[in-house]
């Protein structure tokens, strides 16, 4: 039976308008890959995305003393990660991770009919992890739900160029490297010291399903605060991991009546070992070339030392005397230094309990009774081979070497090392060898 011309025309219509929103489609995306809608990142900043850094200082015997850092984020491998943490990330924020190039098409549709049409505001979201990497390297918080949506659509075109670029292992190691958590942890190395006390490699099934919970909203699943809250959240992804086949019924059980199980310890620029220490070679490293327009009328003699120092000592100002391969300087918050120095962390751990014990069981007894002063205890302790130094309890200290993540700068070398009075110590010009 022939079609009316109302019929036929219609269906013309309708085949115009498929065709238009197809092609309408396609020349915006072609327009936000082209970066006509804002930001693109370029292929360079695909293929080397930034994140801040925290630079590691080090003890001779490879205990970490503490970190400079604007974000407190240290890089890990992706086969430095336990499974653990892989199985619960896939397994709660993308089940289907393997199979897809960046955008998952079920998901997406799967927010449309249950999260749009019908409402349902537990139906989980359509970001893929790859999406989210997107997110966390090339956007900022949106100040609209206009340009959120923009965003949506930025990160689309983004993921399939992170898919394009790298395999799916260095996706979820980049992924948790730049997560970010709370407490000043960014990073799953991070934020398995914080919480746990432990490194990523370590993490256990239950500590696993801690942080990947918190990924959802950090503040407010947070285990240090929230305890029951978090251990909801918790039990949530040990759920998902046993729908995915990573842990048996039995194991969930088991697990799902843990404590939370935290060994919470805040990583700051004070806490840790040798903090006068670190103070002594952040302000070394920082140091300015001296310009005598900077000094006050009576600080010639600091001048003349400080000039000396920067001609002799090559750590002296050492941020502003090297450059990176593009011409900008180090930054020591940022670019994720490796410092290696001569301190022992036992000896200093034990320095540092005897000033104590001496200052509250000895010295403060006597000043409160006596209203008077005490000298402080002299705890200098010299390597008789090397002559360098091996412990420091005041504002003295000596550091050898810097590694930059990805290639090393310097490496150690003996140094002397000034005898330790109560007080301010002057220091021997530091040798260091630059390599490539």
């Amino acid at each position: 039976m022939e079609k009316s011309p109302l019929v036929k025309k219609i269906t013309i219509w309708l085949y115009g308008l498929f065709a238009a929103a197809v092609v309408s489609v396609f020349l915006l995306f072609f327009l936000i890959s082209a970066g006509a809608l804002g930001f693109m990142p370029s292929f360079e900043e695909l293929e080397n995305p930034h994140s801040n850094l925290a630079t590691e200082v080090f003890a001779a015997d490879e205990v970490l003393l503490g970190n400079f850092f604007q974000e407190n984020r240290s890089r890990v491998e992706y086969e430095e990660i336990s499974p653990n943490v892989i199985n619960a990330l896939v397994s709660t924020e993308d089940i289907r991770f393997y199979d897809h190039s960046g955008i998952d098409a079920r998901g997406l549709a799967r927010v449309l009919f249950r999260t749009i049409l019908l409402q349902e505001e537990s139906s989980g979201g359509g970001s893929t992890i790859t999406q989210q990497l997107a997110k966390l390297l090339f956007h900022d918080p949106a100040r609209s739900k206009w340009e959120r949506g923009i965003q949506k659509l930025k990160e689309w075109v983004i993921a399939v160029k992170l898919e394009r670029s790298y395999t799916k292992d260095e996706i979820l190691g980049m992924y948790l490297n730049k997560a970010p958590f709370i407490y000043d942890a960014y990073g799953i190395k991070s934020a398995a010291a914080t919480f746990f006390s432990t490194y990523p490699d370590s993490l256990t099934v239950e500590e696993s399903a801690v942080l990947v919970g918190m990924l959802k909203n950090p503040s407010l699943f947070n285990p240090v605060r929230r305890p029951e809250l978090t251990q909801g959240r918790r039990n949530v992804v040990l759920h998902q991991m046993m729908k995915a086949r990573h842990l048996t019924r039995a194991e969930y059980d088991s697990l799902k009546q843990l404590p939370l199980g935290l060994e919470f310890k805040r990583s700051d620029h004070i806490g840790g070992l040798a903090p006068y220490f670190r103070e002594y070679l952040r302000t070394t490293l920082t140091a300015r070339q001296p310009v005598r327009e900077n000094y006050a009328s009576w600080q010639n003699q600091k001048f003349l030392e400080d000039s000396v120092e920067w001609n002799k000592n090559p750590l002296f100002g050492w941020v502003n005397k090297n450059l990176k391969a593009d011409g900008s300087k180090y930054d020591i918050y940022r670019d994720g230094l490796k410092i290696y120095t001569t301190i022992d962390s036992e000896l200093q751990l034990n320095a540092e309990k005897a000033v104590q014990m001496h200052l509250a069981e000895d010295l403060q007894p006597k000043f409160f009774k006596e209203k008077g002063d005490a000298p402080a205890p002299l705890l200098p302790n010299i390597s008789p081979r090397s002559n360098t130094t091996r412990l420091l309890t005041g504002p003295c200290n000596k550091q050898i070497a810097i590694e930059s993540f990805g290639r090393k700068i310097c490496r150690k070398t003996p140094s002397a090392w000034s005898s330790m009075s109560r007080y301010p110590c002057r220091y021997s010009p530091t040798r260091a060898i630059l390599t490539p």
